[in-house]
């Protein structure tokens, strides 16, 4: 059977569905194709939401316990592990159902199935029931994610996790190696540590958080070495065997120094990679780098004229966000409109407790391109609101150009910090300056005054910490 459409989509995580929605709101006649007969992706029901439904569910945990400290004590906490399961497995089911439902109601026809190109034209899809079909297309959208990377030459055992199988919570084991000290792990890392498991984490690098400025991690390591039961830096696995209780991993320093230790589970948390592979893309134009990564321009057109391609596959950041917007700059080019996708400030959030939030310029990048700018930096030891909540670790940053004063960066750790960089990404992306935002009136008592007060301290200003004038 061959059919044919205007526009067809391919992968229906955050980015695919945000650019059928759209293009169907503009009148497009939309054909949506996904392996799974829901929508959302990754994201939605092996990433995203259900990692933070879990986050959550610890945090409240973890809060119980240091309410103590201002005269609340609860009794033992009890963990029913089947209804936390179903609890997560419901909201990713209620947030499907709406995005089925809303495909339904926009007309968009949706296929099951994995989609193959056979030219730059025409793809066959093939069908869980092992039924094929052929469908011919005017412009093609692919937003096929990405899947976590393998560590080589290990076992293929049910003990081993990646992010997706982590999140099934078969149960709680009594050890857990993490390795990978990158967000996945450390946010995983946290769930289960506050569930009950022994957790350690192995990185090969010298820090957590490859990437981060190091002040913005620092609040986050103190609280770590609280939760989990070791971190080993500068270290890597080279040998995982299964016994009969569990794994003996085997793990090297940068000195060389071997250790072998025996866990119940581990969880591989190393990185993603692209699914561009097994796609037919040989029979396109389609040029891919040398990892994989589709080339696109800033319009999210490949080398192909048909055909586009929006999130993961398009390389870092692989944000969620990021694909929804690429999305929408495909569909709005698609559409006539003279657009492109060229934001000034990306926001990344890492949702362990507590939380680091980045956006635009950070200071490891401005050292790294010998950039010339001021830092400002509020501690919330001097916020009102961060001492009600008997969380003063936090820390507000801000990046600025030196002769503008214009804001290039923000960073914030502390609880809520995701909530609190959307602001940061205003500022930037509206060439907010210092002065600009130390004026804007912030409600109080709020952590979101520490905006305001790191561009007070940066202009000597700051009502709450003093700074002798030099």
């Amino acid at each position: 059977m061959t059919s044919n459409t205007q526009l067809l989509i391919i992968g229906a995580g955050p980015g695919g569905y945000t650019a059928a929605f759209l293009a169907a709101d503009l009148g497009m006649d939309v054909t949506l194709v996904d392996p799974s007969p829901h929508l959302g992706g990754v994201c939605l029901h092996h990433g995203c939401i259900p990692s933070k439904t879990l986050l959550h569910a610890t945090n409240i945990i973890s809060e119980s316990k240091e309410a103590e400290a201002f005269g609340i004590t609860f009794d033992k906490t009890h963990i029913d592990l089947d209804k936390l399961r179903h609890w997560k497995n419901s909201v990713t089911t209620k947030l499907a159902n709406g995005l089925n439902h809303l495909c339904k109601q926009r007309k968009i026809h949706t296929i099951q199935g994995k989609a193959t190109f056979e030219n730059s034209n025409t793809v066959c899809i093939h069908r869980p029931d092992e039924s094929k079909e052929k469908l011919t297309f005017e412009k093609a959208i692919l937003a096929t994610g990405s899947s976590p990377v393998r560590l080589p030459n290990i076992p293929d055992s049910t003990r081993i996790l990646n992010s997706t199988t982590a999140l099934n919570l078969e149960n709680i084991p009594k050890s857990l190696l993490i390795v990978g000290g990158g967000y996945i792990g450390l946010e995983l890392g946290s769930v289960y540590a506050g569930l009950g498991s022994d957790v350690s984490v192995v990185e090969m690098t010298d820090g957590l958080l490859p990437g981060v400025d190091r002040d913005l991690v620092r609040p986050l390591e103190r609280r770590l070495k609280r939760i989990l039961k070791k971190t080993s830096l500068n270290t890597k696995v080279t040998h995982i065997e299964e016994t009969n209780q569990g794994l003996l991993v085997t793990s090297e320093n940068a000195k060389g120094k071997s250790d072998s230790q025996e866990y119940e589970k581990v969880l591989i948390a190393i990185g993603r990679k692209p699914n561009t592979a097994d796609m037919g893309l040989e029979n396109t134009n389609i040029k891919l780098d040398k990892r994989g990564f589709v080339k696109v321009t800033t319009q999210r057109q490949t080398a192909d004229s048909a055909i586009f391609a929006i999130g993961d596959i398009t390389g870092e950041p692989m944000l969620a966000h990021k694909a929804a917007h690429e999305g929408r700059t495909a569909v709005e080019t698609l559409h006539g409109k003279n657009t492109s996708f060229e934001p000034k400030a990306i926001p990344a959030v890492v949702f362990t407790d507590p939380e680091i939030a980045t956006c635009g310029l950070t200071e490891n990048q401005a050292t790294k391109e010998n950039r010339a700018v001021k830092i400002a930096k509020f501690p919330w030891a001097a916020s009102g609101r961060a001492l009600t909540l008997n969380r003063n670790e936090g820390v507000t940053k801000l990046i600025i150009d030196p002769e503008s004063q214009k804001i290039l960066g923000v960073g914030i750790v502390g609880p809520g910090a995701g909530e609190l960089i959307a602001e940061g990404v205003l500022a930037i992306e509206m060439g907010t300056t210092a002065d600009q935002l130390q004026s804007i009136i912030h409600p109080h008592p709020t952590l979101s005054e520490t905006l305001m007060e790191s561009a007070e301290a940066f202009l000597g200003q700051s009502t709450h910490i003093f700074r002798p004038k030099k």
